[in-house]
């Protein structure tokens, strides 16, 4: 009987496990698993750039559960497909990321396009190792589970060179996973309980951990019982809804000094999932103490601020023993929190008879169903987008606040429509995004995804043009174009649809989303109008 080759024994493998997608660009040494991948389980999906490989395969992470799959060749393609599995790390989201290496008789020799690929990856990966065929399942099994478990992030996985074309060992073994988070320490919740009720305004600070945990319902109930306010770090938009009479806003985006005026009467900070990757306590909190409740310990200054608790396992758990409790209302005033509220949604409605970046963004909610996805890149709209855009469900927006990373959300959009091809999705992206990653309308185009692509043209780098603005600098280094930029017709078969104003946009929009294609709606607006909403300071 033949054996299986490691190559298809991998494929096979990635099949058992329920990845459906392999994102990347294929080097020479990838053409064994490449045919081995067609017509198998797992689809080839051809990027334009690696790093969209890997922030494709995090997003399928996000939205399946189950970790998409990414490649990067030798050097370059290596160090590019970094960039998206770094995402992966900071916005802990699973995914598995292969890359050629050395064979093993080349390893410590120099030669073309070779670098140490375990060193490049071992920083920005939860694990990283080289393939032995006599261990291939074994190796993918434990990635997986490494992946997937708490915190999630991303395994990096070497190809040997002409490996591939190896049989495989016996079938291997398939470990395990392991346990989840721990139970909390029971003195721990005691002192949480105790803690909580004593406090007479408390804030709860809502994270992206929380929102992976499943912890909005529980998190809700404790802020109604308590009468309690929430705020939330942008990745976390979604678990609690924007006209709760509980919500406060969103830290560190725009109006954040509004929000501020909520957490600065508090007098203790409990975080829920509060992961500092996104923005740290100290960069909001007021002096008070805090309380930590979360899968890690907390990651806090102790020199300048108090940590009262620090509860540490599983996040459901320490909640529904909150939950639980015999909480009395605090002493906090819901109807001036709705005032504060309201005055905040009413300076980030569009002024009448304006076409900026807050009508672009009022426009595209109306016309994308409460169920849709929307996939927003890095920028001043990001920040705009954190406070303004109505999110029913955290995986309704699609976002990248813990790498940053600009080019993200195109291949993301592309990636949440495979994942999630019954949804209406689109993408928000500024000019200076969509030029990093214009090459993936080839990409959209080649697997004929719907996708509304709203670019946001504004001919500058407008986040940081206001922060050079902010220290008295000159506008250097962030204009776009030139004076005589003009719409494209299209980018690689993905047609352009341009809009100077809210009527001929609101058409266009109308339009994109009756296709059954990839379609841009390219919006001219005045960056300026960010300037005054933007970077207003936590406190």
């Amino acid at each position: 009987m033949n054996m299986a080759t490691v190559a298809k024994r991998v494929v096979d493998t990635l099949g058992e496990m329920g990845v459906r997608y392999f994102f990347g660009i294929p080097g020479g040494n990838l053409t064994d698993y490449m045919e081995a991948l067609r017509g198998s389980d797992t689809e080839f999906v051809l990027v334009s750039n690696e790093a969209s490989a890997g922030f494709m395969a995090m997003v399928c992470g996000r939205l399946t559960g189950t970790p998409g799959a990414c490649f990067g060749t030798f050097g370059p393609g290596a160090t590019n497909l970094s960039t998206g599995v770094g995402c992966a790390l900071l916005d802990r989201l699973p995914c598995i990321a292969f890359s050629d290496v050395a064979s093993d008789a080349m390893l410590n020799r120099t030669m073309q396009m070779n670098i140490d690929h375990q060193a490049l990856f071992a920083p920005i990966t939860k694990w990283t190792t080289r393939l032995a065929p006599d261990r291939v399942t074994e190796t993918l099994y434990r990635a997986m589970h490494v992946a997937t478990s708490e915190v999630p992030g991303p395994v990096h996985i070497g190809l040997p060179a002409g490996v591939g074309c190896e049989p495989a060992g016996e079938e291997d073994a398939r470990p395990e996973p392991p346990a989840g988070a721990p139970a909390p320490d029971a003195a721990a919740l005691d002192r949480m309980v105790r803690i909580f009720s004593d406090a007479k305004k408390p804030v709860l600070a809502a994270g992206w951990t929380a929102v992976r945990a499943g912890a909005g319902p529980l998190l809700l109930r404790i802020a109604e019982r308590a009468g309690a306010p929430i705020v939330l770090t942008p990745m976390a938009k979604g678990i609690c809804p924007e006209d709760h009479a509980c919500y406060a806003g969103v830290l560190n985006h725009a109006l954040s000094d509004q929000v501020g005026l909520t957490h600065q009467q508090a007098d203790l900070v409990v975080g829920v999932g509060f992961d500092p990757v996104e923005v740290n306590y100290e960069d909001w909190i007021p002096d008070v103490p805090v309380l930590h409740i979360d899968t890690v310990p907390a990651d806090l200054d102790r020199d300048r601020y108090t940590l009262a608790g620090d509860v540490v396992g599983d996040l459901g758990q320490a909640l529904r023993r909150l939950a639980e409790a015999d909480l009395q209302k605090t002493d906090w005033d819901l109807d001036d929190l709705a005032g504060r509220r309201r005055k905040m949604f009413a300076q980030l409605a569009p002024p009448a008879g304006t076409f900026g970046p807050r009508a672009v963004l009022a426009g595209l909610r109306e016309a994308l169903p409460d169920d849709g996805i929307m996939a927003c890149d890095v920028g001043a709209h990001l920040h705009l987008i954190g406070q303004q855009w109505r999110t029913p469900e955290p995986d309704c927006l699609l976002m990248t606040n813990g790498w940053s990373s600009m080019g993200f959300a195109i291949p993301a959009a592309i990636a949440a429509k495979l994942c999630r091809p019954e949804k209406r999705v689109c993408c928000v992206v500024g000019d200076g995004g969509f030029l990093m990653m214009a090459g993936e309308m080839a990409t959209a185009m080649r697997l004929g995804v719907h996708v509304v692509f709203v670019l946001m043209t504004d001919g500058s780098l407008s986040l940081i043009r206001i922060k050079q603005g902010r220290k008295g600098y000159a506008e250097y280094g962030t204009p776009l174009h030139g004076e005589k930029y003009e719409s494209a017709g299209s980018f690689f078969g993905v047609p352009v649809l341009p809009a100077r104003d809210e009527p001929t946009y609101r058409k266009a929009l109308t339009e994109a989303f009756d296709l059954d294609a990839p379609v841009i709606v390219e919006a001219f607006v005045d960056g300026r109008e960010y300037d005054d909403l933007l970077l207003k300071g936590n406190r």
